[in-house]
């Protein structure tokens, strides 16, 4: 096994916990992320990923809303297949 060596970084205590609270929510601890960050900016020889949540905004929310309401409706209107859909909406032009 290689020899390994301790970094240190001094961040902010806010920082740190909400990097904590992030790596925990993709499934590893902060150690893991930073061993697995400068793997791959050695591979890449740069910056070389971004791993992110995907927080949707409020007009995404509301939208994601509307169409759950929409879909468990009983008295919209649905289709059993696109050509079903297609002939209607061509009959009305």
């Amino acid at each position: 096994m290689a020899q390994s060596s301790l970094i240190q970084v001094r961040v902010d205590e806010e920082i740190k916990q909400e990097a904590d609270e992030l790596f925990s929510d993709l499934g590893f601890d902060t150690p893991t992320a930073i061993r697995i960050f400068l793997n791959h900016a050695i591979r890449y020889r740069g910056l070389p990923f971004k791993v992110s949540q995907s927080i949707p905004n409020a007009m995404t929310i509301a939208a994601m809303e509307e169409a759950d309401r929409i879909s468990r409706d009983p008295n919209v209107k649905s289709y059993t297949d696109v050509d079903e859909m297609m002939r209607e909406l061509l009959t009305d032009v």
